[in-house]
């Protein structure tokens, strides 16, 4: 496959993916106990609330998304670990892990997510990035890709160090909302009990230290939980109701828990997930000399009552043809509007006569695939 032809394709869709964003209107709707706390919904990234969301600060355990992710993404997930003295001295929560021990990087990530293992934490990291520190420079990166421009990782678990090791509600809510995006990450953070084999003792049996999802909270989808005592607790969940799935995050929130259902009830009961766009659906323009306009995907935006009616989109058609291989020809862009605010945009694409064969889309969804990663 033609990996400038890629690049150019996907820059496109980028405008997709990651929307126009701004600080959230409707900052009254929750009170929590949170020192920092964000509320977003997933398909857009629209902040539904927040409450000092871009404050740098501890975040202990929900750093093992992160770690999760690369392990997702590493393309080493059926393959066996041999577990080190390091990993396996490592101080906090625990699985237990011996020296010389096997375990596949199913297993140890999923022993991560669950009961937060700091040992499992390390013998990702030294499996999947060659050390800790090879890792830790992974985590980083990735971190500058997806967004989270207030972000600094120092370690694969979420121990303290000294003030190295930071985040932000806002950073770790996109950080969840790339990781939902994984079919095995949301597989994994959805599991409320899980068996692992043992070499000697038979099968560990791992319980999900979620309560929101094991007990308390109907709708959860998934999440992570932390605590130390410099980032006091800490957590990152998700729900899904009624066809909108929400992504909270709180640090330092002594009531977390309860925290995490008043924001999902409030979103809930607040916004509903409204199409705005189709794929292939044809654009009406003043210019049709290019041919059908159409958008390549659709799109859903999270409004309320009250929002349904302030919503407006222009397009803005470019001079030059730009065509890609099989048809593909970008004629520009389309933005949609929140009370003149722009909050999404995307390109517009003009039909083109094609060549024999499946022609544009397959490929073009080869390439998402690759540069998204995961399955």
């Amino acid at each position: 496959m033609d990996m400038k032809w890629c690049t150019v394709a996907v820059l496109f869709f980028l405008l997709g993916i990651f929307p126009l964003t701004a600080a959230a209107e409707h900052t009254s709707g929750v009170d929590t106990s949170a020192e920092a706390a964000v509320l977003m919904e997933q398909q857009s990234g629209r902040v539904l609330f927040d409450e000092s969301a871009n404050e740098k600060k501890s975040i202990a355990s929900i750093t093992k998304i992160m770690t999760a992710v690369l392990a997702v993404e590493s393309g080493k997930w059926e393959q066996t670990a041999e577990i080190s003295n390091h990993a396996s001295g490592v101080e906090g929560s625990s699985l237990y892990l011996k020296p010389g021990e096997n375990m596949t990087l199913k297993d140890l990530t999923t022993g991560l997510m669950l009961r937060s293992g700091n040992d499992a934490a390390v013998a990702v990291a030294e499996f999947v990035g060659g050390s800790t520190e090879g890792f830790v420079y992974m985590m980083n990166e990735k971190a500058r890709d997806i967004g989270m421009e207030n972000t600094r990782f120092a370690n694969p678990h979420g121990l303290d160090e000294d003030g190295a090791h930071y985040s932000t509600a806002y950073d770790m809510a996109l950080l969840m909302r790339y990781a939902m995006q994984k079919e095995r990450f949301r597989e994994v953070t959805g599991l409320k009990t899980y068996q692992a084999p043992q070499q000697q003792e038979g099968k560990r049996i791992w319980q999900n230290k979620n309560k929101l999802l094991t007990s308390m909270y109907k709708y959860t989808t998934g999440g992570k939980t932390g605590y130390t005592r410099k980032a006091g607790r800490t957590l990152v969940s998700s729900a899904e109701k009624n066809d909108m799935e929400l992504i909270a995050v709180t640090l330092d929130a002594p009531s977390d828990w309860k925290d995490h259902i008043s924001m999902f009830e409030w979103g809930f009961s607040t916004f509903k997930l409204i199409q705005l766009a189709s794929a292939r659906e044809t654009i009406n323009s003043e210019n049709n000399e290019k041919g059908r306009l159409f958008l390549p995907r659709d799109f859903h935006y999270p409004l309320t009552e009250e929002e349904s009616g302030d919503v407006s989109r222009s397009i803005s058609l470019s001079d030059r043809d730009n065509r890609y291989p099989k048809g593909i020809s970008a004629a520009g862009k389309i933005t949609w509007m929140l009370k003149s605010r722009p909050i999404h945009s995307m390109p517009v694409f003009v039909d083109q006569p094609q060549e024999s064969g499946p022609g544009w889309f397959p490929a073009f969804r080869a390439c998402i695939e690759m540069f998204m990663g995961g399955r």
